[in-house]
């Protein structure tokens, strides 16, 4: 796969034409989705580069200005005037449409940040994806989590740890999380699925598509039926290097817990745990061999004062103490029906009250008086033309 995401999604689209009759594929009305799955298709787009592009305007409009061949503050974003050509080309190359239909044909969802579909968890998140992959059931990201991570060369020690963590939380209700990778991640939602308890969640640095690695196909399978499949890259996105600290931040913020199993002092994982710490998620490490580099990670963490995982109660002791501290009561007045169809509206991003009056189907005059209640009663702030929601 090259790393040039436009040409896969562009070579997929053309074998997928040949099923596809014109009637089927819409030309207008494509819901947002549809124009930020674009954008995330362009060449060497992640993350950070889609939220940038983004904080410009609209993905609709976005790839409008694409096709007129950039502008400035595309540039900006792009950082190189090859890279900005490049993203032009493919905005001139890519079917939108087919491309979104290419997406549901392969039971692909797509949820965007700030619509109701997407992950509650993820949404207050420090750096919340702008568009989510998932295959499965996205309903399942719900109740206790716990992410279980390490190397992807384990012992036999660590992937049998890893394989009875798994199953014993799974079989406790919590939701196993991590990465699908070989090794760790691989042991601990084998053991998960073979408890045939709460659904696992997994999430995965390439296009759900592109199965990574390939010895691991069975089990993504499998968690795709039996829980979800997560990503941040369209169809045909390979597993680039980059893409898996990216994965890891997901990991790390989809969690309650993160359980370091093996980990060399140098691993991934310990990006894992980084991201787990800014977000003040609790981490804990599996005791191992002191002579074992396998474990040097795990020695670390409990030398610097992280709390020790024997087994699942362990776990569960410290997943109780997160989960049920005392809630934060919103004492905010409740909004009224028109109120709240301005909330919905609006969603998670800012949006000024001409583009919240378009969603909601409300008139000008409704939506004035609506925002100014919801901004009285602490529920949106304004900001020059700016409404933004206030989190509780």
């Amino acid at each position: 796969m090259p790393a040039d995401v436009c040409s896969a999604s562009v070579q997929g689209m053309k074998s997928f034409q040949d099923t596809v009759s014109k009637q089927d594929v819409p030309k207008q009305d494509l819901p947002p989705e549809a124009w930020l799955v674009a954008l995330a298709s362009l060449p060497a787009v992640g993350p950070m580069r889609l939220r940038a592009l983004l904080d410009i305007a609209g993905p609709q409009t976005v790839w409008g200005r694409l096709l007129s061949s950039g502008d400035a503050e595309l540039a900006q974003v792009a950082g190189s005037t090859d890279l900005l050509a490049s993203w032009c080309r493919c905005a001139c190359e890519l079917d939108v449409a087919l491309l979104w239909c290419l997406h549901q044909n392969k039971a692909i969802g797509v949820t965007a940040w700030g619509t109701p579909s997407y992950p509650e968890v993820l949404s207050d998140d420090i750096e919340p994806p702008a568009v989510l992959f998932y295959q499965g059931d996205l309903s399942v990201v719900v109740g206790p989590r716990v992410a279980l991570v390490g190397t992807r060369r384990c012992t036999r020690y660590g992937s049998e740890v890893a394989f009875e963590l798994g199953r014993d939380l799974a079989k406790a209700g919590v939701a196993v999380v991590s990465g699908l990778a070989l090794g760790i991640d691989g042991a601990a939602h084998a053991g998960a699925l073979e408890a045939c308890a709460a659904p696992p969640i997994a999430v995965v640095g390439s296009g759900l598509d592109r199965v990574y690695p390939e010895r691991n196909r069975s089990l993504w399978q499998a968690v795709a039926a039996a829980g979800v499949l997560l990503g941040e890259a369209p169809l045909g996105a390979a597993p680039e290097r980059w893409r898996f600290p990216a994965r890891n931040r997901i990991i790390a913020a989809l969690a309650d817990v993160v359980v370091v199993v093996e980990s060399h002092s140098a691993g991934g994982s310990m990006h894992t745990v980084a991201e787990a710490l800014k977000r003040d998620r609790y981490v804990m490490a599996v005791p191992g061999p002191v002579r074992s580099s396998a474990s040097g990670g795990c020695i670390d963490l409990l030398a610097d004062g992280g709390a020790p995982c024997r087994d699942a109660s362990d776990v569960l002791l410290a997943l109780g103490a997160s989960l049920f501290e005392s809630p934060k009561l919103d004492t905010r007045k409740p909004p009224d029906a028109i109120e709240q169809q301005v909330l919905d509206a609006l969603g998670w991003q800012p949006a000024d009250p001409e583009q919240i009056k378009l969603r909601s189907g409300l008139t000008m005059a409704q939506v004035a008086c609506a925002i100014e209640e919801l901004r009285a009663a602490g529920w949106v702030a304004i900001s020059g033309r700016w409404i933004e929601q206030v989190a509780r």
